[in-house]
């Protein structure tokens, strides 16, 4: 019996391709950018399944394309890159990657936190251009964790994960989340006295139409001239025009930013000129261990989807009903 014909939008690390070749026909798009959608939409074609990233918009006009389509895995946590109403609406499930990216992203955020915190970007800079001449008492001084407060906005798995990390750096912690009602480890706050009384702010939501640009000219505004924000959620979470207004004029202090609108952030944009912003490339789940595990997930999503099995991680299980 042949095997299902799925594709791939881009090759994945090993300990899910093992999967997909044993278990699939696979067709993978070969190179390092993401598929047009022209060639996407060509390759979804007598496909049974789809394996994305987030850099792939998968909406109606695409599963339409590919009518034999039983099932879509997105590799990464977030599916705001696919229009899962339209998918459940065919009856089509759709996976994703939870939990095993949860320490690795956490990991990032504090790393951003403390680099925008402590200047570690131009501090390195500084040191390769030859300006290190002594110890200066008045050098690059940066903002102090302990006995401050991290404001942390969405507190699911990886937000909590970043309050945990906050005890063992003294810091006091807040969160904002409408659908947790209390935690050991943090205060319930509204979203407008979290941006007034925190030091740092953690953004840890997912993108939707009530999270765009939630972080704003007017958000900004409520933010302590001494904070420091830090996103590893989704680029479009923060309005960046509003952002380097705030970091120019000092509006806040400093920002750590792992996911940008749009990504990759173009080379000329204006955040990217200024010291006091700190920028990586979409790193958050980038740990080889963390990789390897969402890539494993991803196939076994796509696995049970062509065996009309239940998804081990399925974000619509209403197709199921």
């Amino acid at each position: 019996m042949p095997k299902p014909r799925v594709f791939l939008t881009r090759e994945i690390p090993e300990a899910g391709m093992r999967l997909v070749r044993d278990s699939c026909d696979p067709e993978i798009w070969p190179h390092e950018v993401p598929p047009s959608r022209e060639d996407l939409l060509r390759a979804v074609r007598n496909k049974a399944g789809l394996l994305s990233l987030l850099t792939d918009p998968i909406d109606a006009e695409i599963m339409d394309a590919a009518p034999d389509l039983t099932v879509i895995s997105n590799c990464a946590v977030g599916v705001d890159n696919i229009d899962v109403g339209a998918a459940t609406a065919r009856r089509i499930p759709v996976g994703n990657t939870p939990g095993v990216l949860t320490d690795a992203t956490a990991d990032m955020a504090f790393a951003l936190l403390l680099a925008a915190a402590r200047h570690i970007v131009p501090a390195v800079e500084y040191v390769r251009a030859g300006k290190w001449k002594t110890w200066n008492l008045q050098l690059l001084l940066g903002a102090d964790l302990a006995g401050r407060t991290l404001g942390i906005v969405g507190f699911g798995r990886i937000g909590q994960a970043v309050a945990r990390r906050a005890q063992g750096f003294a810091l006091q912690v807040m969160y904002h989340d409408p659908g947790v009602a209390e935690s050991p480890i943090a205060i319930p706050v509204t979203l407008e006295r979290l941006l007034k009384e925190a030091d740092f702010v953690s953004l840890h939501v997912p993108l939707t139409a009530d999270t765009l640009h939630l972080i704003n000219e007017q958000s900004l505004g409520l933010m302590k001239s001494t904070a420091v924000l830090v996103n590893t959620s989704r680029g479009a979470v923060v309005d960046h025009q509003a952002l380097y207004h705030a970091l120019k004029h000092g509006r806040i202090l400093a920002a750590g930013l792992d996911v940008t609108e749009p990504e990759p952030l173009a080379v000329d944009s204006p955040l990217l000129n200024l010291p006091n912003c700190v920028v990586v490339p979409h790193l958050g789940s980038a740990s080889r261990w963390t990789r390897n595990q969402m890539a494993l997930l991803a196939a076994q999503n796509l696995v049970a989807g062509l065996e009309k099995r239940r998804l081990p991680n399925c974000v619509n299980p209403e197709v199921y009903d």
